[in-house]
């Protein structure tokens, strides 16, 4: 899995990187889908924001974005959002392919069809 980090109008500390790196990827280990992670970090004014674009096989596209005045609450909440994002892919990618829509037969047809 490739992680790119890109910081626009500033630069951003090695620390910043690092734990940024370090919670995008404990976050997306979970996942096997996911081939690739790009992260955004933005200063404006008064403002800091992250933004997150996750792609993966079969499809998979992920983007989140938050802001506010600390970088790191901008990060914590956007790696949270992108996490629930990914969960609820897979839960519908793993509720498609249950079963769970098949007809049951009841008990008069299974005795028309002569199947017990």
């Amino acid at each position: 899995m490739t992680i790119n980090i890109t910081s626009r109008h500033a630069d951003i500390s090695d620390t910043l990187k690092t734990h940024a790196q370090a919670k995008l990827t404990t976050v997306l280990a979970a996942y096997p889908r996911v081939e690739y992670a790009h992260l955004i970090m933005d200063i404006q004014k008064f403002r800091q924001i992250v933004e997150v674009i996750v792609q993966g096989r079969h499809h998979l596209r992920v983007e989140a974005r938050e802001e506010s005045d600390d970088m790191y609450a901008s990060l914590d909440r956007v790696i949270d959002k992108v996490n629930r994002q990914l969960r609820r892919w897979q839960d519908k990618v793993v509720d498609h392919k249950s079963g769970k829509h098949r007809l049951k037969l009841t008990d008069f047809e299974q005795q028309l069809t002569g199947s017990t």
